[in-house]
């Protein structure tokens, strides 16, 4: 059988995760895809090359002679298609939008992948929304996003690719000496009668107040009015002490002074949180940020939705569409 004129990469880097580990599952996991997808990837290339690279029990997996002799010429190859890749991108960074500064849940995925791709630049950008970000992502001034990809219009989406990454549990932010600030955990039913602010009137976070709007629904919570849009934190804390308002955020949100952060409970809210990126988007290091975010994620139970939690609909669909890794 004559050899194919090229061989997909992945099938190659399939092949050599197996032959480091000689164990199905484990190299699965290294890669992050199924097993049987895995199984599906050696079989193709030991189909396209004609010749048998491992042998399968059910107790171990062992390389072939063919499998022997042609792991070395694998390895360069893969060598040096991740040099080519490392080539075209070192001439820019890739530039990730953390959204706003302190959020630990964003910053902890930027910190693995810049530890996974030291050789890459990966430059932390602050647009303060998703709807916003979308706008700079599709016209190519940012590479990389996080947020809650149902909150998108249609139109958005559909230049966009998205990785789930966490169900971040939501949280109230209370002046310290607010009648709730005294509970450990604060109630959604406790919220009934307040005013809440949830961004209204920040046209780059209407993703985050759509969100609020679906939560407060039904619960006698009304939803702050639109207000100019404080910059900095000083800002904040000003006009924060002067409406008095709890603020609707994330359990990462980080702390101000003269105010106290409690989770919401019974039941929780979820803050769904992607990775986006345009669609057709080529960068070595986007691949590096995928894996770092899906191992993360992993690692953290990140993507564990507690029992009785909140989450509207059209976005446990939105998260539940996509695999963990998609780059």
């Amino acid at each position: 059988m004559p050899a194919p004129a090229a061989v997909d990469p992945r099938l190659l880097r399939a092949f050599v995760t197996v032959a480091e580990e000689l164990h199905f599952t484990r190299a699965a996991a290294r890669l992050y895809i199924a097993q049987q997808a895995l199984s599906r990837d050696v079989r193709r290339l030991e189909r396209e090359l004609g010749c048998e690279l491992f042998v399968r029990s059910t107790r171990r997996v062992t390389l072939t002679a063919d499998g022997e002799r042609l792991l070395p010429y694998a390895r360069a190859v893969l060598q040096a298609h991740d040099d080519l890749l490392a080539a075209a991108g070192r001439s820019r960074p890739l530039l990730v939008d953390l959204n706003s500064p302190g959020l630990e849940t964003h910053r902890e995925v930027l910190r693995r992948a810049r530890e996974r791709a030291p050789g890459h630049e990966l430059m932390a950008r602050y647009e303060s929304g998703l709807t916003w970000a979308a706008g700079e992502l599709l016209a190519g001034r940012i590479d990389v996003s996080f947020g809650r990809f149902a909150g998108l219009a249609p139109a958005l989406r559909t230049g966009l690719e998205q990785q789930p990454v966490r169900y971040e549990p939501m949280a109230v932010v209370l002046p310290e000496d607010h009648a709730l600030a005294a509970l450990p955990e604060v109630p959604l039913s406790a919220l009934a009668g307040e005013t809440v602010y949830a961004g209204a009137g920040n046209p780059r976070t209407l993703e985050w107040t759509d969100l609020a709007r679906l939560l407060f629904d039904g619960r006698g919570i009304t939803p702050a009015p639109p207000a100019p849009l404080a910059v900095g934190e000083e800002e904040f804390q000003r006009i924060m002490a002067r409406t008095r308002n709890p603020i609707l955020a994330v359990v990462s949100f980080p702390p101000l002074p003269g105010t106290v952060s409690r989770p919401l409970v019974e039941p929780v809210p979820l803050s769904p949180v992607s990775l986006v990126w345009r669609k057709g988007m080529i960068h070595p290091a986007l691949t590096e940020l995928c894996r770092s975010a899906a191992e993360v994620a992993v690692e953290r139970g990140w993507l564990r939705r507690p029992e009785g939690s909140w989450l509207p609909e059209t976005d446990a669909t939105v998260m539940g569409a996509h695999p963990m890794s998609r780059c």
